[in-house]
């Protein structure tokens, strides 16, 4: 069953509607591939297997306002030098970043606004 169950997903359309008509399905021409799983899945008794997501990006640590705050100023400076030896696109990714910490600061300040009350 686990054998099976890791082979669906790598099958083509025409193994799968050929293993949907020996199950006793009618009108697998017209199935599309998820279809043909689901269908073949239950027929089975196949619980599905989902991989398992790996994060890409490190988990970042809560920072409080004033710290957000001195983050953007310091960028802001690397802004102002890219933009002086004329790097648009540092100038671009850092003013992506500013927009990031800014909405990233209120919703620490509404967070803190909420613990106080």
């Amino acid at each position: 069953m686990d054998d099976l169950a890791k082979q669906l997903p790598k099958m083509t359309v025409k193994e799968l509607r050929d293993l949907a008509k020996e199950l006793g399905a009618e009108g697998v021409s017209g199935m599309k591939k998820e279809n043909l799983l689901d269908f073949i899945r239950t027929a089975k008794g196949i619980t599905e297997i989902k991989p398992h997501k790996v994060s890409k990006k490190p988990a970042t640590k809560d920072m409080n306002v004033k710290e957000i705050k001195k983050w953007i100023i310091s960028i802001k400076t690397k802004r102002a030098e890219a933009l002086e030896k004329g790097d648009k696109r540092m100038a671009t990714i850092y003013k992506r970043q500013i927009s990031r910490l800014k909405k990233k600061s209120r919703k620490a300040a509404q967070i803190a606004a909420e613990s106080a009350a």
